[in-house]
C-alpha cells in the first residue's frame, strides 16, 4: 500500500515524510482493517515530523484522524460490520485495568498506545485499529468534513470541559486552527461570548464568521477579562499574557501536546485570586463520543483544505505557517 512515512525527523520545509510502498497491515483478533478515505492533518503530526516530540519508534506512518470503510475484521469483532464507515482518533488502545482506566481517565493510562505515534497511522491507504477504539461517524458528515473532528474537535471539546466555561461567560481562544474553529462552534452553541487571539488576518476573519465577539492579536486589548481561556498555539510566551487576562477564579487550559518554554510567572499577577493553569492530555473515548454527538446536533461545520496523500509535507508546512483557515485533510482513497 502507499503511505507517507517518517524515517528521520527534520524541518518540514525539507520534506521529511517520504512516499513508500508499505506492507498491508494485518488486523489482530479484536481489530478492524480500514481503507482510508481521508486523514486529517494535525499540529501533533508536525511536531512529530520536526522532532519536537520523542518518537517511540521509527519509521512510523503519522496520522490520527482517519475516516473510511471497514474492509476486514478480526474474529472477536461482532458489533462492527465490514463496509461500515468508522473514524480513528489519537487514542489507539489502553490497558483497561489500571487505576486511570477504572476512573474514566483512560487518557492518562501509562500503557496507552497512540495512532500515528506508537503505531502506524492514517497517512496510508490502510490502517488497523482495535474495534473498541473506533468511532461511528454521524451520517450528516461527509468524510472530508468528519476528519477534523477526530482530533481537533475531540481535544477542543475536552479542553472546553476542563476549562469550566459556562454559558454566558467570556471564553478566550489563543490560536485559531483546526481545533479552535470547532471549539468556537461548541462554545457559541453553549451561549459563550468568544474572544479569539490569532496573528493570522485570515483566521481573524473566519473567527468573526463563526461568531466571535472579538478577534485580534495577543497584543491587542479585547476590552474585557476572560472567565476561561484555551491555548491551542504551542507558544509558551503567550501563557503569562493569557493568565494576566483572566478574571478572578478563571482557568487557562493548555490544549497542545507540545509547547515552547513558558517564561517565569509572577504569582500576584498571574495566579493569585484562585486562577488555574492546567494542561489537557489526550482525550478519552467518552470525549470523542460526546463531541461527535454534539457535532451532529449543532450542527458543526468544518472548514477544510484538501491535499493529496503525497502532499503531506506541503499540508504540514501550511499548518506551520498558518497558510490556511480551518483544517488540512489528506485525500487518500
Amino acid at each position: 500500500m502507499l503511505a507517507m512515512q517518517l524515517t528521520k525527523p527534520g524541518p518540514i520545509a525539507q520534506r521529511p515524510l517520504q512516499l513508500v510502498d508499505a506492507p498491508l497491515p494485518v488486523p489482530g483478533p479484536a481489530d478492524l482493517l480500514v481503507r482510508v478515505s481521508v486523514c486529517g492533518v494535525c499540529h501533533t503530526d508536525l511536531h512529530e515530523a520536526e522532532g519536537d516530540l520523542p518518537l517511540p519508534r521509527l519509521p512510523v506512518i503519522p496520522g490520527h484522524q482517519a475516516v473510511g470503510p471497514v474492509v476486514d475484521r478480526g474474529p472477536q469483532v461482532h458489533d462492527v460490520r465490514v463496509g461500515e464507515r468508522v473514524g480513528i482518533a489519537w487514542l489507539q488502545e489502553t490497558c483497561g485495568t489500571c487505576a486511570y482506566c477504572h476512573s474514566e481517565r483512560e487518557n492518562l493510562c501509562p500503557s496507552a498506545r497512540f495512532t500515528g505515534w506508537s503505531v502506524d497511522g492514517g497517512y496510508a491507504q490502510y490502517v488497523c485499529v482495535p474495534a473498541a477504539f473506533a468511532y461511528r461517524i454521524p451520517a450528516s458528515f461527509p468524510d472530508l468534513q468528519a476528519a477534523p473532528l477526530l482530533c481537533g474537535g475531540i481535544i477542543g471539546y475536552r479542553a472546553l470541559r476542563l476549562s469550566g466555561i459556562q454559558g454566558g461567560q467570556r471564553l478566550g481562544l489563543y490560536g485559531f486552527g483546526a481545533s479552535a474553529h470547532v471549539a468556537i462552534q461548541v462554545a457559541r452553541h453553549w451561549g459563550c461570548e468568544v474572544y479569539v487571539f490569532t496573528r493570522s488576518a485570515g483566521n481573524q476573519v473566519l473567527a468573526r464568521k463563526l461568531g466571535a465577539a472579538w478577534a485580534g492579536t495577543s497584543r491587542d486589548d479585547p476590552g474585557a477579562k476572560m472567565h476561561a481561556s484555551i491555548m491551542f498555539a504551542p507558544a509558551g510566551q503567550l501563557v503569562p499574557e493569557a493568565l494576566a487576562l483572566l478574571a478572578p477564579g478563571g482557568t487557562l487550559a493548555l490544549a497542545g501536546i507540545h509547547m515552547s518554554e513558558i517564561p517565569p510567572l509572577d504569582y500576584a499577577r498571574h495566579l493569585y485570586r484562585e486562577n488555574v493553569l492546567r494542561s489537557v492530555a489526550n482525550a478519552t473515548r467518552r470525549d470523542g463520543e460526546g463531541l461527535l454527538a454534539l457535532a451532529a446536533g449543532v450542527p458543526i461545520r468544518t472548514e477544510v483544505t484538501a491535499f493529496a496523500l503525497e502532499q503531506a509535507n506541503e499540508a504540514l508546512l501550511a499548518v506551520k505557517t498558518s497558510a490556511l483557515s480551518g483544517a488540512a485533510v489528506l485525500t487518500v482513497a
